[in-house]
């Protein structure tokens, strides 16, 4: 299977399947010195692991990570390194009614296909067990360019199913299940879930994931655009189906005196390009917004084939996200990392002498007076996590 690759400088490829004995990655490309320990990783896949509350699935997997290679006395070495989590929690009988049959809205009939021969045991190689190595890489990309440029990688939930949460405080993220920036929706959110689970039913989500001080230059015109990098990062985790940079599909209704970002000697006056122009970054805060779809398992029976072509009724068993969004913010933020750390190094590998005589303008004037207003609302398109 070719596509376990992603990134060209610095480079993560991954292996490993749902219900097999272990999931990881070998991460290249990282700069040698950085100090690096497993609690520098843990952290951020403490953030991901299944089973934290009750809203998620109840598959127990503690997610501990192994740093095998391309670490020596606390630092990189500047070789590879090798990234292993054992699962820990594995029921595969959950999953043998789906042996000859497909879900619908899963990958498993275009595996099938593909392939001729799949891993039904929780959708093997597709499942979203995969997106923890994303996150364990990640968090190597997000200490180098936090130490090396003091880039700061943030995301919320921004709406859960028909519950939008505009974001008032990074301060409550941390503090509720949902990563929820709108510590007054959370209760809302609890409840809407509950409903959900007794209903057997599943609802999708939409993220928000904010990179501060990333500077102006980052990127490429045409094929190797920040932007064009990102949605593409971002549409290859689990479920995703739409990607809006800065003010995305509002862009539509704007007209262009509104929607172009004024530049003045003190900085931007709004950010509806969400920090990127041209493919290039501008030096404000890189704003990108994902759209996730209802997760596919579901307890209501719905209508598929088997391997035959015969009719048949498919109802998921097991342990599911009725809303795969609520744990995936960390994993949006992941993607976020990656890319900006391979953009980083291609950056510094080419055009690091490069020294223009126009001052860098800061990201925004008066960051204090900004809008609270969610990233995309048709009320105002100035920046939020500027304030």
């Amino acid at each position: 299977m070719a596509g376990n690759t992603f990134g060209r400088l610095f480079t993560v490829t991954s292996f490993g399947e749902s219900h097999g004995p272990a999931i990881g990655c070998v991460v290249d490309g990282c700069p040698p010195g950085l100090p690096l320990f497993a609690e520098d990783i843990q952290h951020d896949l403490d953030r991901r692991k299944p089973g934290t509350s009750r809203h998620v699935t109840q598959r127990q997997e503690s997610d501990t990570v192994e740093i095998l290679s391309g670490v020596f006395e606390g630092k990189t070495t500047g070789t590879s390194i090798a990234l292993l989590i054992r699962n820990e929690d594995q029921r595969s009988r959950d999953y043998g009614n789906l042996i000859d049959s497909f879900r619908p809205g899963h990958a498993d009939y275009t595996y099938w296909q593909k392939y001729g021969i799949r891993d039904y045991r929780g959708g093997g190689r597709s499942s979203a067990r995969e997106t923890a190595v994303r996150v364990a890489a990640a968090a190597i990309a997000r200490k180098w360019l936090s130490e090396m440029y003091g880039v700061v990688i943030r995301g919320y939930l921004s709406q859960l199913g028909p519950i939008e949460l505009p974001f008032k405080t990074w301060d409550s993220v941390g503090n509720n299940a949902f990563f929820s920036a709108d510590p007054d929706g959370v209760a809302k959110c609890e409840a809407y879930m509950d409903e959900l689970r007794k209903a057997g039913d599943s609802v999708g989500a939409k993220i928000t994931t904010v990179a501060e001080h990333v500077p102006v230059g980052w990127g490429s015109p045409v094929y190797a655009k920040l932007d064009s990098d990102l949605a593409g990062a971002m549409m290859s985790i689990n479920a995703v189906k739409a990607v809006e940079i800065g003010s995305g599909f509002a862009s539509v209704t704007q007209r262009g005196s509104e929607h172009g970002d004024e530049l003045t000697p003190e900085g931007f006056l709004s950010n509806n390009a969400g920090g990127i122009l041209g493919g290039i970054s501008t030096g404000q805060d890189v704003v990108v917004t994902i759209g996730i779809k209802p997760t596919s398992s579901i307890r209501i029976p719905r209508r598929s084939i088997d391997k035959g072509g015969n009719a048949v009724v498919v109802e998921t068993s097991g342990r599911h996200d009725p809303c795969v969004g609520i744990r995936a913010t960390p994993i949006a933020e992941a993607m976020m990392a990656l890319v900006l750390m391979d953009h980083a190094l291609l950056h510094r590998a080419q055009n690091a002498d490069v020294k223009t005589a126009t001052p860098k303008i800061p990201a925004s004037p008066n960051k204090s007076a900004k809008s609270s207003k969610s990233v995309g609302s048709t009320k105002t398109h100035s920046n939020p996590h500027e304030a």
